[in-house]
């Protein structure tokens, strides 16, 4: 698929990964819509390369449709990349005292990890069936991010691997769905990303990882996530596929 003169848009577009991807979609000619609630980052984006923000709650379905609706006044929409982040609690099952792991956190983090992720996916999905179709009856592409933590969540790492989990699950239920619209589903599982919002402890945590990924021995830097996007979208046959991004890093235990 030609990602120049279709649009796109990016949940969560503000962040290391999202960055990335709109970057490099605006590189390939894509009309680019940042959907996000970081504004000040988002608004830089926007002034930097001439893309569109729009603040983006991806929980809420009149918020995500909002951003769509723009996406869709720019160009014909073909592509969706959702790579959110939000709150997520974490610790043991059960505690070192006794007590059960929260409901209340459990709950939030599959609200942001999972329920937001197909909010996104039903929403984009519903607007590219509406798109001409191209070759081969295509009509666009969606991909979303899940986690290696979905395969071996560490001690501590429950609901996220729960929600992560879901995530993978939904990948090639989703294209069998949206097979007969032409619609490719594709999810990229990331390992250790070294991104701008570790901030400070970006270089110990370098450090810490690099020992343990096989090759090459470093956290993954976010270009490679946006490289990576566009290669799933101009190869057409790559569908309900679930790709990890990892270095062949296993997450241990703990």
């Amino acid at each position: 698929m030609e990602i120049s003169g279709s649009s796109a848009i990016v949940v969560g577009g503000t962040g290391g990964l999202g960055a990335a991807t709109v970057r490099r979609l605006h590189a390939a000619g894509a009309k680019v819509v940042v959907a996000d609630v970081a504004d000040d980052k988002g608004k830089e984006l926007e002034d930097e390369l001439g893309i569109r923000y729009v603040h983006t709650d991806a929980t809420s379905e009149e918020s995500v449709q909002a951003a769509i609706e723009e996406a869709q006044s720019l160009g014909p929409l073909r592509i969706s990349v959702d790579t959110h982040g939000g709150p997520a609690s974490g610790g043991r099952l059960v505690g070192k005292d006794g007590s059960p792991l929260a409901l209340d956190g459990f709950r939030t983090t599959i609200e942001f990890y999972l329920t937001a992720v197909f909010n996104v996916l039903r929403l984009s999905a519903a607007a590219i069936a509406k798109q001409e179709p191209l070759d081969e009856g295509s009509r666009g592409v969606i991909v979303n991010t899940a986690s290696i933590a979905a395969y071996e969540g560490q001690i501590g790492q429950l609901p996220y691997a729960a929600a992560k989990g879901g995530v993978v699950g939904m990948t090639l239920v989703a294209a069998r769905d949206l097979s007969p619209l032409g619609i490719r589903v594709v999810t990229i599982a990331p390992g250790t990303f070294n991104t701008p919002a570790y901030g400070k402890a970006a270089a110990q945590l370098e450090a810490h990882w690099s020992t343990q990924v096989p090759h090459p021995k470093r956290m993954g830097q976010s270009p490679e996530y946006g490289q990576l996007v566009q290669s799933i979208i101009e190869n057409d046959y790559l569908n309900g596929e679930v790709i990890r991004l990892d270095g062949a890093l296993r997450f241990p235990p703990k």
